[in-house]
């Protein structure tokens, strides 16, 4: 089988926009490839660094999503970022293959600085794509499951492999090059219509949510402004709750917005409609998260069983590195 590599930061619960983008597509990817799950504690430093409390405490809850959705801990390895020695040795090694300017004109790394305002980079934030290829690579992956504005990040990390394997390999293949899976489901937007929907922004729905958070937050989904009245005409391409259902309910999808465009259904009923379509989608899983929630002794033996897994491969791919180096002992 061939090596997937994905995962998420931990810094705090996953939304909706997790599950439509990424974690539904990894429970159906892992029948299909072997697959580790990153769960990015370092990483997270690079935005939270002031914030470690939740980094920590998210580490559970970035793993409880996980499991909840469906990813099996017997087909997959969950692990923790700051537990692979190899991650660490392999971002040093990686980091004197890159220049800084190559980073600093990085467009994913501009328009997240420019998201966080930042105006003087850390070497951390900076160097998030050298991270993220030791990520990828420790382990061999193959593909690497992301959607289209994550490309700048993993042809960066295609780079740095391509250039160690140049100047190391000896015409052999050291570090294998990953390759970009592309996400075909649509960026979910934010509740204000605004943005992508995102943990800092306050326009999300969390995975964790009850049914009363979920009817409450849709409630405040930004439709069509210009209908005031429900006989007014709306217009669904600029609706944001017209988005949802083409996620999460795109059989009804046509039909809802035709209805709204003869003003056959209120925004109020719209709005009802796609609450109960969350929440039965969501009913399975809080069970889920219920149980894992109850039994953090089992999440946490879990992430530890991954992560010493995870250590085993990446020991083996830092001595092949290091001999390649000619600084192996």
């Amino acid at each position: 089988m061939k090596r997937i590599l994905t995962g998420d930061r931990t810094t705090g619960k996953l939304h909706l926009g997790h599950y439509a983008g990424s974690l539904q597509n990894r429970v159906r990817l892992q029948d299909e490839y072997e697959t580790f799950i990153i769960l990015a504690d370092i990483q997270a430093l690079t935005t939270h660094f002031e914030r470690p409390e939740l980094i920590n405490k998210s580490i559970y809850d970035v793993a409880i999503d996980n499991l909840s959705v469906g990813l099996d801990p017997g087909k997959t390895t969950i692990f923790l970022q700051s537990k692979i020695s190899a991650i660490a040795e392999l971002t040093i090694f990686y980091s004197m293959l890159v220049s800084v300017n190559s980073l600093r004109h990085n467009p994913t790394v501009k328009t997240e600085a420019k998201q966080y305002g930042y105006d003087d980079l850390s070497y951390g934030f900076l160097g998030y794509p050298v991270s993220q290829t030791a990520d990828i690579t420790f382990c061999g992956a193959d593909l690497v499951p992301v959607g289209e504005d994550q490309l700048p990040h993993i042809e960066q990390g295609r780079k740095i492999v391509r250039r160690f394997n140049d100047l190391y390999g000896n015409g052999n293949i050291i570090i294998k090059e990953p390759q970009a899976l592309i996400s075909e489901t649509p960026r979910l937007v934010g509740l204000d219509g605004n943005s992508k929907m995102g943990k800092s922004l306050g326009n999300a729905i969390y995975l964790s949510d009850t049914a009363e958070d979920v009817n409450i937050k849709v409630k405040s989904a930004v439709t069509d402004k210009n209908r005031i009245s429900i006989k007014d005409k709306g217009n669904p391409d600029i609706c944001t709750v017209s988005k949802y259902y083409k996620v999460f309910n795109n059989d009804e999808y046509d039909n809802i917005c035709e209805m709204c465009r003869n003003a056959n259904i209120g925004c109020v009923a719209c709005k009802n409609l796609l609450s109960d379509n969350i929440n039965l989608m969501l009913d399975p899983i809080r069970e889920k998260r219920a149980y894992y929630e109850k039994h953090k002794d089992t999440v946490c033996d879990i992430i530890i069983d991954g992560s010493k897994r995870a250590n085993i491969i990446g020991n083996k791919t830092v001595e092949n590195v290091k001999k390649a180096m000619s600084i192996y002992m």
